[in-house]
C-alpha cells in the first residue's frame, strides 16, 4: 500500500487499495490527494492504528469522520495519511458558512441540497483551496465526539472514552496522536514563491496567498502591505520636517535637539500632530474597505462558527444545546466570569512594569554619572545600556506574560476558537501597551523631558529594527543554509511517506500573534509620538518593506505548514488598532501643551494654565469629532460589496421562506393521504379516491 508519488501538475495520482473507501458512492475517485499527516506514538499498537484508521473512515452517523485515511507503509508505522471526499467537504462547507460563485455568478452562503446550483461543486480542487480542504479535514477530526463508552483498542482502561468525550484530545494524552499537521504541495509552494519573494515585484499575490495559506493568513500580509504603503505619506511629511527644521539629529552621543524645540520651521511640530491622528483614521478605515471586499472574494463574509461543533479542549456538564438541540458539554457564563483570574494578574504584571520602568530611570541616571566623570567613547556607549537593557526585559517579561495568559484563558473555558483567540488576545493587548507605551508615557507626562523622550523613542526604534532584521532575516536565512536544507533534500527514489514524515521535523510556525504585536507597538510610536521623532515612519517604512519579504520567507521555507482557521476580518486586532488611533488623538493634544512656543504664546496672550487645560481639552474633543465624522464619510464597506451581501441575505431569506413553505405543504399531503387511506379502507365503496390523491400528489 505505498502512496505514489504526486504528479508534476500538483495532483495526487492513483494510490491503490490501501485508502480506506468513501461511504457516499458519488464519493470514489481512483485519484485522492493526501491533505492532513497524523503523527502517532512510537508505541501505538496495530490494533490502536486500524482502529483509528476505521473510525476516520466511518460515516458521520455512526460517529466518524467520514474521511479518507490511509496507513502508511504498513498497519505497523507511525503515520497515517488523511484526505477527504466529495459529499464531507461540500457538508463541512455549509457548516462553516463559507459562500462560494453561484450560477448567476454571484456569491451566496453554500447549500449542500442545492450544490449543483454552485459553480464548480463536482471539482473540490477548483471550488475548494487547499488550505480549506486541510482545515476541513482538521475540522472534522476535531470534531469527532464519542457517542457512547468505549473502549480503546490496545490501551488501558483508565483510557476508555465516555460519552461525549473529545476522541482527539483523549488520544492525545494517551499519546497516540502525537502530532497532526497539514502537507505542502511542493509544486504550488514554487509558485508561490516564485510570485511573492523570489522576484522584485513590490505587489503580493494575495489570492494565492489564501489559496495555499488561508485566509487568516492572507488578511494578515495585505493588512501589512496595506499599512506598510500607507507609511509614505507621513514618511515624506517626516523627511520635509527634519530637513527644514533640523530639530533632531543623531550623534555619538546619542540624539539631541538643535535649537528651539519647534525649530525654524514653526509649528512643524503642530502640523505632525494633527497628520498622524488623521492619519491613523484614514488608514483604518480604508483597511475596513479593504478586508470587506477580500473576505467578499475569498467567501468568508458569512461565517457560521457559533453553530459548529466545540472546540477540543471545551469541558462541562453533558446537556442540549438551546441554539443548536445538540447534546454536548454545558458551561455557565457566571462561572466562566468567576474563573477569569485576569485582573490580579494584570495588577502583577503592572507592578512589574513599574519595576522595569524605575530600574530604568536609576541606571540612566547612573550611566549619565557615570559618563560626566569619564568622558570617554566608553562611557558614551554606556549611555545606551539602561534602554538596550530595559527593551530586553520588556521582551522577555512579554513572553512570559503570554504563557500565562495562555493557561488563563485555557481555565476560562471558552466554546469556540474565535472567542478562546479574542479573550487571549485582549489579555495580551492590554498588557502590551503598559509593558511598550508605559515608560514613553511617564517621560512625556509626568517629567516633561521632551529631549530625553526624543532619546527614549529615537533608541527603541533603532535597537528594535536592528533586532528584528537580526532575528527574522539573518538568523533565518542562517538556519535554513547550514541546517533546514539539509532535512528538506529530498532524494528521488525516496519514498512519498519519508517525504511527509520529513516535513514533519521542521519547526511548529509560532503563528502570527508576534507579527501583530510588533505592527501594533508600531502603529502606536507613529501615532504616539511621530510629532516628537517625525523620523518615525521613514524607519518604519524601511522595516516592514524588508519584513514582508522576510515573513513570506520564513512561513514558506522555515516552517511546517499552519492550519489556517477561516477569518472575515482582523477581530480583535482591528479593535486594537482603532483604540490606539483615538487613544493617539489625547496623546497629541497634550504633547502640545509641552511645546515651548505654544506656551510662550500663551502667556503673551495672558492665558492661564487652567485655561490652557480647558483649550486643550476642547481641541482633543473637536479632534474626536473631526475622527468620527471621517469614520462616518468613508465606509467599512464599498457600495458593490454592500449590494452584493443584501442580495445574499434576500436570496437567504427568499430559500428559507421556501424551505418552510415546502415542509408546511409537504406535511399536509401526507396527512392528507393518510386521512385518503383511512377512508378508502373503512369504505371501499368511494372509487375515485387514487385519482384524488394522485392529483394531490
Amino acid at each position: 500500500h505505498q502512496l505514489s508519488a504526486q504528479n508534476q501538475d500538483g495532483h495526487a495520482s492513483s494510490v491503490g487499495p490501501g485508502w480506506t473507501k468513501a461511504s457516499c458512492p458519488c464519493c470514489t475517485s481512483k485519484k485522492v490527494e493526501p491533505l492532513v499527516l497524523v503523527k502517532l506514538g512510537e508505541n501505538v499498537r496495530p490494533e490502536t492504528k486500524r482502529w483509528l484508521i476505521r473510525l476516520i473512515g466511518a460515516p458521520q452517523k455512526d460517529g466518524g469522520a467520514a474521511l479518507l485515511a490511509h496507513p502508511g507503509e504498513d498497519a505497523s508505522g507511525d503515520i497515517i495519511m488523511v484526505s477527504a471526499p466529495c459529499c464531507t467537504l461540500l457538508k463541512a462547507t455549509e457548516e462553516l458558512g463559507l459562500c462560494r460563485i453561484y450560477q448567476d455568478d454571484n456569491m451566496e452562503a453554500f447549500s449542500y441540497k442545492n450544490r449543483h446550483n454552485f459553480k464548480n461543486s463536482d471539482d473540490m480542487e477548483i471550488f475548494l483551496t487547499l488550505a480549506e480542504r486541510q482545515y476541513i479535514v482538521k475540522y472534522e477530526l476535531d470534531g469527532l465526539w464519542a457517542q457512547r463508552d468505549l473502549r480503546i483498542p490496545g490501551l488501558p482502561d483508565s483510557y476508555t472514552l465516555q460519552h461525549r468525550d473529545n476522541i482527539c484530545e483523549k488520544l492525545g494524552s494517551a499519546g497516540v496522536i502525537e502530532d497532526m499537521f497539514p502537507l505542502h504541495n511542493q509544486d504550488k509552494l514554487r509558485d508561490l514563491s516564485e510570485a511573492w519573494y523570489s522576484g522584485n515585484q513590490l505587489s503580493q499575490p494575495l489570492d494565492s496567498i489564501n489559496e495555499y495559506f488561508g485566509s487568516s493568513v492572507a488578511l494578515y500580509f495585505s493588512f501589512l502591505d496595506c499599512y506598510t504603503w500607507s507609511l509614505l505619506p507621513p514618511a515624506m511629511l517626516g523627511l520635509l520636517i527634519t530637513y527644514f527644521s533640523g530639530r533632531c539629529s543623531i550623534s555619538s552621543s546619542g540624539v539631541k535637539l538643535r535649537g528651539d524645540y519647534l525649530g525654524p520651521a514653526g509649528y512643524s511640530h503642530v502640523i505632525q500632530a494633527v497628520f498622524s491622528m488623521l492619519w491613523s483614521t484614514v488608514v483604518m478605515e480604508l483597511w475596513k474597505r479593504r478586508s470587506s471586499s477580500s473576505s467578499y472574494r475569498w467567501g468568508t463574509s458569512q461565517l457560521a462558527e457559533h453553530f459548529a461543533e466545540p472546540r477540543p479542549g471545551y469541558h462541562g456538564v453533558l446537556g442540549v444545546n438551546p441554539v443548536t438541540s445538540r447534546v454536548e458539554p454545558l458551561f455557565p457564563e457566571w462561572r466562566r466570569t468567576y474563573a477569569s483570574c485576569f485582573l490580579p494578574f494584570m495588577l502583577f504584571s503592572t507592578v512589574l512594569v513599574v519595576l522595569g520602568m524605575l530600574c530604568f530611570y536609576w541606571g540612566e541616571a547612573k550611566m549619565q554619572k557615570l559618563h560626566k566623570d569619564w568622558d570617554s567613547l566608553l562611557s558614551q556607549t554606556f549611555l545606551y545600556m539602561p534602554s538596550v537593557v530595559h527593551i530586553v526585559f520588556t521582551n522577555v517579561l512579554a513572553t512570559i506574560y503570554k504563557k500565562v495568559a495562555l493557561s488563563l484563558t485555557e481555565y476560562e473555558n471558552h466554546r469556540e476558537e474565535s472567542a478562546f483567540e479574542n479573550h487571549l488576545t485582549a489579555k495580551v493587548l492590554v498588557f502590551t501597551f503598559f509593558n511598550y507605551f508605559a515608560v514613553l508615557f511617564h517621560i512625556a507626562f509626568f517629567k516633561q523631558d521632551i529631549p530625553m523622550l526624543c532619546k527614549r523613542l529615537g533608541s527603541l526604534l533603532i535597537v528594535s529594527q536592528l533586532v528584528n532584521q537580526v532575528t527574522e532575516v539573518v538568523i533565518p536565512l542562517l538556519v535554513d543554509k547550514f541546517i533546514s536544507v539539509t532535512h528538506r533534500t529530498d532524494s528521488e527514489d525516496e519514498p512519498q511517506e519519508d517525504k511527509f514524515r520529513k516535513q514533519g521535523t521542521m519547526p511548529v510556525f509560532p503563528g502570527l500573534f508576534a507579527e501583530y504585536i510588533e505592527l501594533l507597538v508600531q502603529f502606536g510610536y507613529l501615532s504616539f509620538f511621530s510629532c516628537v521623532y517625525p523620523l518615525t515612519a521613514v524607519l518604519l517604512l524601511i522595516n516592514n518593506l524588508t519584513e514582508i519579504r522576510a515573513d513570506a520567507y520564513k512561513i514558506c521555507k522555515l516552517f511546517r505548514k499552519p492550519f489556517s482557521q477561516p477569518v472575515t476580518n482582523l477581530g480583535v486586532w482591528q479593535t486594537a488598532f482603532e483604540v490606539l488611533s483615538f487613544v493617539s488623538v489625547m496623546s497629541n493634544c497634550w504633547l502640545l501643551l509641552l511645546s515651548p512656543q505654544l506656551q510662550k504664546l500663551f502667556l503673551e496672550g495672558g492665558i492661564s494654565s487652567t485655561k490652557t487645560i480647558l483649550l486643550a481639552v476642547l481641541v482633543e474633543h473637536v479632534l474626536i469629532l473631526v475622527k468620527l465624522v471621517l469614520a462616518v464619510l468613508i465606509p467599512d464597506e464599498p457600495d458593490w460589496i454592500k449590494k452584493k451581501r443584501e442580495h445574499t441575505e434576500y436570496t437567504s431569506m427568499q430559500a428559507l421562506r421556501q424551505v418552510i413553505v415546502m415542509s408546511k405543504m409537504d406535511t399536509k399531503i401526507t396527512k392528507s393521504i393518510t386521512s385518503v387511506d383511512v377512508v378508502q379502507k373503512t369504505n371501499p365503496l368511494v372509487k375515485d379516491i387514487p385519482k384524488i390523491s394522485r392529483k394531490m400528489e
